[in-house]
């Protein structure tokens, strides 16, 4: 009975957890749907009394919508495609080579994860006025382009491979870099399925680094396109919770084509220091 109660406790909690998280995202796509004046009724309303499908193309009018939509993609699959590429490069090196300091290089990597981005705001933006990135769509992708979390999973998961398979493939007169490329990739593709649906989902939805940025509207990405529906002459909530329900959309497709190496690439290597 005990068993049973705990059990029936455990699901309640469950079911909660889940309403709680995924109600915003329903009163989103309730309001998208809403005219001007019932965004504001009072009691407010769950289902809108009217659906204004003229929301989604209204937004789509109001703001360079298809452009803002390229930009962000654009920066979402490059810095997706960098982190993989570079965390998999570092991630192999750190797993597999034996150097001076490996251990050290490696803590601080981990360290650079406790770091808050709005720390390194600052010290970012003045490297990128340097290098004379500011406004341009490569300033936005450049320095987040590989993390200490991206690096860190790359190397877990390389831990998890067995030696032998190394060993076999350098007798084999492999080369380092094409083992890499030809055994060790397709080995974990669990974990790179995991850091793209991460990286992409983050850097999707970033709205800070490409304000600060962007200064060009030709420029902006979507979050930050949106943003600028709401001002102090201008509140068009209808229209920003429209492209909000839009701009999830990506970012759903991603999750599931992935989604069935993502369970097990979060726990490749788990085990393995």
């Amino acid at each position: 009975m005990k068993i049973k109660f705990s059990r029936f406790a455990v699901y309640l909690f469950l079911i909660f957890a889940a309403i709680v998280s995924v109600f915003p995202f329903i009163w989103l796509l309730s309001t998208s749907f809403k005219g001007a004046e019932e965004i504001f009724s009072f009691p407010p309303t769950l289902i809108p009394n009217d659906f204004v499908f003229e929301n989604y193309s209204g937004v789509w009018k109001a703001i360079s919508f298809e452009k803002y939509f390229v930009n962000s993609l654009i920066i979402s699959v490059s810095t997706v495609v960098l982190t993989i590429f570079l965390s998999s490069l570092a991630g192999f090196a750190l797993a597999r080579f034996h150097f001076r300091g490996r251990k050290i290089i490696f803590l601080i990597i981990l360290a650079t994860i406790m770091i808050p981005q709005e720390v390194i705001i600052v010290p970012l933006y003045t490297i990128i006025l340097k290098l004379k990135l500011a406004d341009t769509l490569i300033g936005v992708i450049l320095p987040f382009a590989v993390t200490g979390f991206s690096i860190f999973m790359m190397r877990q998961a390389y831990l998890s491979i067995p030696k032998e398979i190394e060993e076999a493939g350098i007798m084999d007169g492999c080369s380092y870099l094409k083992f890499w490329w030809k055994v060790m990739m397709p080995m974990t593709k669990p974990t790179i399925a995991t850091l793209t649906i991460f990286t992409f989902i983050v850097t999707w939805g970033d709205f800070l680094w490409p304000l600060i940025v962007l200064k060009s509207p030709e420029n902006y990405t979507l979050q930050v396109g949106l943003s600028y529906m709401i001002g102090t002459f201008i509140n068009n909530y209808r229209f920003v919770a429209a492209g909000a329900v839009l701009a999830t959309i990506p970012v759903i497709i991603v999750f599931l084509l992935m989604q069935k190496y993502f369970e097990r690439g979060i726990f490749t290597g788990a085990a393995k220091g």
